[in-house]
């Protein structure tokens, strides 16, 4: 299944490259500072501090994948083609940062939204797994040595149901939430995601 009108298109992965794993990150809140219903490319300011986690898990090997809701275009707040010059933006501040995107995913869909298109229950809005599968698909994911970060519930569901290990961004628990890790910034639980993969590593020598 892929997330009906994907505001990128990626190549199928090689079936004969070996399967890397991913971080997949939710976008606001997360990635970037928490704003209600952002719609211009300046609203996006990236979170404290994320870069040299960032960075080091990229030259682990780890894809970074940013899967995120957007109903805003369900509401009729933004359309297709603000929401891909905010991406623009989000590339160009990480790149700043030295690192780059693997893959942005957005789901566009919202059961309660104004505009018709777009004004339906799906499978790609988290928790829904849709868009984790599709990125798998699309990048060659080892989906069982992937990581999913968020700040939401509907995150957490989502990395479980894929089979990622999962880290909340919360400074208190979340009713239903069950993270593996659970840190009060973005940074932290970068780095404690970091530390697990270190960690592996000397374990499997």
């Amino acid at each position: 299944m892929q997330p009906a009108e994907p505001l990128i298109h990626l190549p199928r992965a090689d079936a004969d490259r070996p399967l890397r794993p991913a971080v997949f990150l939710d976008r606001d809140g997360t990635l970037t500072e928490p704003r209600h219903y952002p719609n211009h490319p300046d609203d996006l300011v990236l979170q404290r501090d994320i870069g040299a986690p960032l960075r080091a898990l990229q030259h682990e090997g780890f894809a970074l994948i940013v899967v995120t809701n957007q109903s805003a275009l369900a509401r009729g707040l933004l359309d297709a083609e603000g929401l891909e010059a905010m991406h623009d933006r989000l590339r160009v501040l990480l790149a700043h940062q030295g690192m780059h995107l693997d893959g942005i995913y957005a789901c566009p869909h919202h059961p309660e939204g104004t505009v018709p298109r777009y004004r339906r229950t799906c499978r790609c809005r988290k928790p829904a797994p849709g868009m984790l599968h599709q990125a798998a698909h699309d990048l060659g994911i080892d989906l069982a040595r992937s990581w999913t970060v968020g700040d939401s519930v509907c995150d957490i569901d989502a990395g479980r149901r894929v089979g990622t290990r999962t880290a909340l961004v919360a400074t208190q628990p979340l009713h239903h939430a069950v993270p593996d890790v659970q840190r009060s910034t973005t940074s932290e639980a970068l780095c404690q995601v970091l530390r697990h993969h270190l960690g592996t590593l000397r374990r499997q020598l």
